[in-house]
């Protein structure tokens, strides 16, 4: 899987997940659910890796996630490789700088009838997923979500909460492919810049798509 479509997969489903708050509930479940009512603005940086079937790594990358709700969220891949991806609440737009090139989409047909459709803070989790805590010996509170709806493009998120939020969370998709993202220096509710959501393509690159500039 390329770096573009396990972003566009991460999308999908972190814009949704990556929203709680750092609350003293009991337990996973119970932190999952509490960002539906807590956290506005989200700021962090990860490390994203990629396994494959075979548990060989074959994809590594890092940078920084910004997420404003409801619906604008920023993925900046600073390593091994530049990229952007920039939601500002109409169009996601997809920068690869190495290509020179930005793919546009309309958001809501990219995130229709995925996970992120819960950032409005209107479903509960246990509505579209089935949800059971995990037993751990790591001082970290596990959840895991298997989706409810059959065609999902994925088959199981899993995720960590410490005593800051939210550590680390595991997607599988339906390949038997995981990717894993270490999460640090989380901020929440913080002040974010007036033009984080708001990309303007590079002068010189193609723009693939209905920009609506």
């Amino acid at each position: 899987m390329t770096v573009k479509k396990c972003s566009l997969a991460l999308v999908a489903t972190l814009t949704m997940l990556l929203s709680f708050s750092s609350s003293a509930a009991d337990s996973a479940t119970d932190k999952l659910n509490v960002f539906v009512q807590s956290v506005v603005t989200f700021k962090a940086n990860f490390k994203q890796t990629v396994i494959d079937p075979q548990g060989q790594v074959v994809e590594e990358a890092q940078g920084q996630f910004l997420l404003e709700r409801p619906g604008k969220f920023r993925w900046d891949y600073k390593e091994p490789y530049p990229q952007q991806i920039v939601a500002d609440g109409q169009r996601i737009w997809f920068y690869d700088a190495d290509l020179e090139q930005v793919t546009v989409q309309l958001q809501q047909e990219v995130l229709a009838d995925t996970p992120a459709t819960l950032l409005s803070g209107e479903d509960l989790p246990a509505d579209k997923y089935v949800l059971t805590d995990i037993p751990s010996d790591d001082g970290m509170a596990w959840v895991k979500l298997v989706p409810k709806e059959v065609e999902s493009n994925f088959q199981t998120v899993t995720l960590a909460f410490g005593r800051h939020g939210l550590g680390q969370m595991v997607m599988q998709d339906s390949f038997g492919q995981r990717t894993r993202l270490v999460f640090h220096q989380v901020q929440e509710n913080v002040e974010l810049g007036k033009d984080d959501f708001v990309f303007i393509p590079p002068v010189g690159v193609d723009v693939v798509g209905d920009s609506g500039l």
